[in-house]
């Protein structure tokens, strides 16, 4: 019995899952109720399961005919709080929650593919590890880095691993990766801007926190396009601004915040150095002063060749080649999977879910939502894969 026979006997209840979990969104550091949906569900499936104190994440572990080498496959748990748009039968049940990311069916993936490899256990050696990882929406830290303090890479160690994220650019039946950089590094900053308040009638007894910031924008802005090589890729966005008191007031304090997104590890550290260099010129010419807390949060994602191959080939024998696109550009998205791919070989590929001529629905907003076919060609994508790298360390072991 194979991936193939097994998994579209499973659509139905992949559906129900995501659907169950859809239903119940819980954010980042609160997937306590997500938990124990999956961990009944691995119940069921007779797939044992460890759970940790300081967080809601879980690994489960199955085992092969005999020894061989060891998998990871992961998934994330959290959802976003955003306020769901869509009218479905199994739409948030709470205010202000939703899985607007496409988690719940990362989950419903990875149980659909732990079904399928557990069916199968007695045709192929080694180990398969399932990684259910709480918080990736809680940027800059994550989750990922309290799994690994916890070893879910180790005892036994983890030769390779695996993700996938669904990805409404790309249609159902279609899959998109590339070697090296897939995804961008996220770093977070605040920047607090102090001036001088007065009246609005003498502002030159003043020092204008507004106006400082509307420099400050500039400059910034001149960061990416006159000192950054135009042949790199990278931005600095401004999300938030906050600032004055009342209408006829010199403001005296602006507060921004915002995010770096960059693919080369260079540029990244470059750029808070240029920041902070641009922004204390600016408030010397007003007489301002400032404060920048600038935190380093998720590295790129970096997919080895290897590993890469490895989803490529899976895919394409299930999909075709022609709906595996191996050459898919890197984005400047993160994911906090980039920190368990600076530990183990791994890739990550995303998972067509777009509906052929509809509107993009897209990631983090109200209205995401995807076909749900999506979720066999992931579950099988991601167990043909496993089995494609353990075979392959077989190989590897005979030689």
């Amino acid at each position: 019995m194979t991936a193939a026979t097994v998994l579209p006997k499973e659509l139905g209840r992949m559906i129900e899952w995501r659907r169950a979990l859809h239903a119940n969104p819980e954010v980042s550091g609160n997937e306590f109720q997500t938990r124990a949906f999956i961990l009944d569900q691995l119940k069921t499936l007779d797939i044992p399961a460890q759970t940790f104190e300081n967080h809601a994440g879980i690994l489960a572990t199955i085992h092969g005919k005999g020894p061989g080498g060891v998998i990871a496959l992961r998934s994330d748990m959290d959802a976003l709080p955003i306020t769901e748009n869509n009218n479905l039968p199994y739409g948030s049940r709470n205010a202000g929650v939703m899985h607007a990311c496409g988690h719940d069916g990362h989950m419903a993936m990875l149980l659909g593919a732990a079904t399928a490899l557990k069916e199968n256990r007695k045709s192929w050696c080694g180990t398969v590890k399932l990684v259910f990882q709480p918080s990736e929406e809680a940027a800059p830290h994550g989750g990922a880095p309290l799994m690994i303090a916890d070893g879910v890479l180790d005892n036994p160690k983890v030769d390779m691993m695996f993700g996938m994220h669904l990805w409404p650019d790309l249609q159902y039946g279609d899959i998109g990766i590339c070697r090296g950089t897939m995804m961008a590094s996220s770093d977070r900053f605040k920047l607090r801007l102090q001036g001088a308040g007065a009246h609005a009638g003498a502002p030159h007894q003043g020092i204008d926190a507004v106006m400082m910031s509307a420099d400050v924008l500039t400059a910034l802005s001149r960061i990416i396009h006159r000192q950054t090589d135009p042949r790199e890729t990278a931005t600095i966005n401004i999300g938030t601004i906050h600032g004055g008191e009342r209408y006829n007031v010199v403001a005296k304090e602006v507060v921004l915040e915002g995010t770096v997104r960059t693919l080369n590890e260079k540029v990244r550290q470059d750029i808070p150095q240029r920041m902070r260099r641009m922004i204390q010129g600016i408030c010397d010419g007003y007489g301002g002063s400032f404060d920048l807390d600038y935190q380093f949060g998720y590295p790129s994602l970096q997919n080895s060749p290897d590993e890469t191959g490895f989803v490529v080939l899976a895919a394409s024998r299930f999909l075709g080649a022609e709906h595996v696109l191996a050459d898919h550009k890197p984005v400047l998205g993160a994911e906090d999977f980039a920190f368990f791919a600076q530990k183990v070989p791994a890739a990550y590929c995303f998972v067509g879910c777009g509906v052929a001529g509809a509107p993009v629905r897209p990631l983090h907003s109200g209205n995401f939502d995807f076909d749900e076919r999506a979720l066999f060609v992931g579950a099988q994508v991601m167990e043909e894969t496993a089995l494609a790298a353990l075979t392959f360390l077989e190989r590897k072991k005979e030689d």
